[in-house]
């Protein structure tokens, strides 16, 4: 794994030990780049299940100005933490060990805005429309906001969720990436 682009591009990134969470690999991270924009210029992201940390440095490293990662397992947030030391910008992160309801809460108090989430649960796990549907609620996205949910074939995402406009859905092998836009009603 690595990071495939930007000011980061080309250095090395850990997965999280054991089976438990399973990395974007290089191709499918480019790919999402290549479709939601190869470059950024500022802006807030959010990854509410962090696993390795290598989407939101991926980010970073292509000009979102700060990331917010979640995660609730001791693992992951040691990976992501290490990954994001081989940036050597730690200030662009900010990293909080807990899960994806409470985060979304805490985020919400700390009046929090986003213009990029990733939300690739564990596949088994998968509420990618109820965590959409909350960031709405709480006011936690900005508008035009970016989702981007990584699922399996299984998943089958709607395309019509309140307040966002599906965009695409892009198959590599059995992951499949679902685009959305947030807009106000």
């Amino acid at each position: 794994m690595r990071i495939v682009a930007g000011d980061f591009g080309g250095r090395r990134l850990s997965a999280v030990p054991g089976m438990a969470t399973r990395p974007t690999t290089d191709k499918v991270k480019e790919a999402l780049f290549n479709i939601i924009g190869p470059y950024f210029n500022g802006g807030m992201s959010l990854d509410l299940y962090g696993g390795s940390g290598g989407l939101s440095i991926e980010g970073v490293s292509r000009g979102i100005e700060h990331a917010i990662l979640v995660d609730r397992a001791y693992p992951a947030i040691k990976t992501i933490k290490d990954n994001i030391g081989v940036t050597k910008h730690p200030e662009k992160f900010t990293v909080l060990k807990m899960d994806s309801r409470k985060a979304l809460t805490v985020l919400a108090k700390q009046e929090k805005k986003f213009d990029l989430v990733y939300l690739d649960p564990p596949y088994a796990k998968q509420q990618i429309v109820k965590d959409m549907t909350r960031m709405a609620e709480l006011s936690l996205l900005n508008e035009d906001a970016l989702i981007v949910a990584e699922t399996n074939q299984e998943a089958n995402l709607p395309e019509t969720i309140d307040s966002f406009n599906f965009i695409k859905r892009q198959s590599y092998g059995i992951t499949v990436l679902n685009f959305y836009r947030f807009e106000r009603g």
